[in-house]
């Protein structure tokens, strides 16, 4: 049968003769698979001897027919076989930026050429760099217009005892800490920004989700006032719409600033509610041990989602982070 078959495989022209061979001899129903299925009648010495050489066999012919197939393909090959030129040619599909990393670009952008630097922070932060050094104390009432995750299991980062006041770790709920974190280790003048994601710990729809996007802002030299940031602002929202953009400063309450401000910008007949924003507490540069006599400085922070969504027409922020493709694709 070894003969028979060794023959046969040499004699194949086509990949098809080739595979009517290798059924016939090692196929379900093949010579070679019904000898070794009669193995289970026979004594055992025959079984160990029959079956040996059996598999010696089926290996050699497996070897066979895997060369035989390669000198076939070789002999049949030739460039564009099967390949019908008068089709129309098939468009590739060229991957897309999200819309929020889009918005996020731009906004670096624009900051940039106001000669503001560009710094990132953590996303894990502790409670005093999230409250307290941002005059938010454990008492504040202030507390519950941020709905905080709070992480569990801390003891191995504080030796096994309970975290006390501030030391406690959690998802930042804005990204204002940075601020924090910057002045420590930075002294005045500097202007920079802060892209970020934040947490909160709220129900969802389509204008709020557990988490989004912000950009923090922050100013800080001699002699700065309110004008600077109404400059500042005015520019930056002109440039992020292409055109000039009414803008109305409202008296508004931040624990972190004093005066506190919020921000309307007009797009056709309509006034929406965009940024909030103020001069730097006495509290906050006291925190980072800044002489609050002889600097001064604004703060602000905008949604990134909020201006993708004025800027691109979406009206649900949940579309932002659905993962559907079709979504991203527009942009």
């Amino acid at each position: 049968m070894r003969k028979r078959a060794g023959q046969s495989i040499g004699e194949a022209k086509d990949a098809e003769t080739l595979e009517k061979v290798r059924v016939k001899y090692l196929g379900r129903n093949g010579e070679l698979t019904k000898i070794l299925r009669s193995l289970a009648s026979r004594p055992l010495r025959e079984r160990r001897e029959i079956g040996l050489a059996a598999n010696k066999i089926k290996q050699e012919l497996l070897q066979l027919f895997d060369q035989k197939l390669s000198q076939i393909k070789a002999v049949n090959f030739r460039p564009g076989a099967g390949l019908d030129l008068t089709l129309p040619g098939k468009k590739v599909r060229a991957g897309h930026f999200h819309p929020l990393t889009l918005v996020e670009n731009r906004i670096r952008e624009i900051f940039l050429g106001l000669n503001f630097s560009v710094v990132e922070g953590p996303e894990v932060e502790t409670e005093h760099n999230n409250f307290e050094a941002l005059n938010i104390p454990n008492d504040h009432p202030a507390r519950d217009l941020w709905s905080t995750f709070y992480l569990k299991d801390q003891q191995p980062e504080t030796g096994g005892r309970k975290p006390e006041a501030g030391e406690r770790k959690l998802l930042r709920t804005h990204t204002s800490p940075m601020q924090i974190r910057y002045m420590l280790i930075h002294q005045p003048p500097f202007q920079i920004i802060v892209p970020g994601r934040v947490f909160r710990y709220e129900a969802t729809d389509s204008s709020h989700e557990i988490n989004f996007y912000q950009i923090e802002g922050l100013m800080v030299g001699q002699n700065i006032s309110l004008a600077n940031f109404k400059y500042v602002v005015s520019q930056f929202f002109n440039r992020f719409f292409g055109k000039p953009v009414p803008l109305r400063f409202r008296p508004s309450y931040f624990p972190f600033v004093e005066p506190g401000l919020e921000v309307d910008l007009r797009l056709g007949d309509q006034w929406l509610e965009i940024m909030g924003a103020g001069l730097v507490h006495p509290k906050v540069f006291e925190a980072v041990r800044y002489n609050h006599q002889q600097w001064q400085g604004f703060a602000f922070g905008l949604g990134t989602d909020r201006l993708a969504m004025l800027k691109y027409g979406i009206d649900d922020i949940r579309l932002f982070y659905s993962g559907d493709l079709r979504f991203v694709r527009q942009f």
